[in-house]
Parts: structure tokens; C-alpha cells; sequence
């Protein structure tokens, strides 16, 4: 299946009044969620703690 196809998709599972804004926002997330996913898949994760660390330094 296509990107074009799986979008299409998507914004047909829409509600009929869904805005821009909120269409775009689940195509955001759909790509985020694949992108995360294939990430894993590949092994390039980091540890809660390394995450836990990397949060600890933006807070600074």
C-alpha cells in the first residue's frame, strides 16, 4: 500500500465534521507512530534511564 493510500485511508476514517487542523494533527501522529515503530524495529532505542537523563538536562 502507498503513503497516498494509507492517507487516504485515514482521512476517510475521519468524522465528516473533523477540522484541518484535527485531520493533520492524526496524520502527524500516524507518521510519528510508524516512524517509532520502524525505529524499534531497527534497535535504535535508548534505556528509561538514558531517557530519564536526557530529561533531566532540558529541564536545566
Amino acid at each position: 500500500m502507498t503513503e497516498k493510500e494509507k492517507m487516504k485511508i485515514l482521512i476517510d476514517a475521519q468524522p465528516d465534521d473533523a477540522t484541518r487542523a484535527e485531520i493533520i494533527r492524526e496524520l502527524a501522529f500516524e507518521h510519528m507512530v510508524e516512524r517509532g515503530l520502524k525505529n524499534a524495529r531497527e534497535g535504535r532505542v535508548i534505556s528509561n534511564e538514558e531517557m530519564k537523563h536526557r530529561i533531566r538536562l532540558w529541564r536545566k
